[in-house]
C-alpha cells in the first residue's frame, strides 16, 4: 500500500482538527503546526469536506472543525475519502477475483492484505491519534515492525 501525500497530509490535519475539538481551526494554522503547504492544504480540506468529515466555519473566529466526533472517525475513513478503496487489485473486486494455475491462491493473500489493513486503518480513529493512545494491535504490529527492521542497499 502506497500512501500519498494527500492522504498523509489529510489523516495529519484531521489528527489537528481532532486534538482541538473545541474550537475551530484555522487551515494556515494547521499547516503550520504540520509543515503542510497552505495552498495543498486547503486543497485536501475540500476534499475532506466534500466527504463531509470537515466542515468550514464561517466569521473571524472561523476555520475547520470535524463534523463527528473523533473517536468515529477512523483513519480508513480519511484515507478512502482521499484515495478510494484501501486495496484493489487492478480495480477489480476482490470478491470475485480468480487466478489460474500457479497463481491460483494469489487472490486470497490479496484479501488478507485487505483484511490487515482494514484492522488497523477501521481500528485507529482520530481520537486515539489525538491522544497519543493506539490500539494494542496497532502498537504490537508497529513493534514487530521495530523489532525486525530491515535494511536495503
Amino acid at each position: 500500500m502506497r500512501i500519498s501525500a494527500r492522504t498523509d497530509y489529510a489523516i495529519r490535519a484531521m489528527a489537528e482538527l481532532a486534538g482541538s475539538p473545541d474550537r475551530p481551526l484555522k487551515a494556515e494554522d494547521i499547516a503550520g503546526r504540520q509543515d503542510i503547504p497552505v495552498r495543498f492544504l486547503f486543497a485536501v480540506l475540500s476534499d475532506l469536506r466534500q466527504a463531509r468529515l470537515v466542515r468550514g466555519v464561517r466569521g473571524p473566529e472561523g476555520g475547520y472543525s470535524l463534523t463527528r466526533p473523533a473517536a468515529e472517525i477512523t483513519l480508513a475513513d480519511v484515507i478512502r475519502a482521499m484515495d478510494g478503496p484501501l486495496v484493489s487489485v487492478r480495480d477489480l473486486k476482490l470478491t470475485g477475483l480468480a487466478y489460474e494455475g500457479a497463481a491460483a491462491p494469489l487472490p486470497d493473500v490479496w484479501r488478507a492484505v485487505r483484511t490487515s489493513l482494514r484492522e488497523v486503518l477501521e481500528g485507529t480513529t482520530l481520537a486515539h491519534l489525538a491522544s497519543g493512545a493506539l490500539p494494542e494491535p496497532v502498537r504490537d504490529r508497529a513493534r514487530e515492525y521495530n523489532d525486525d527492521v530491515r535494511t536495503y542497499p
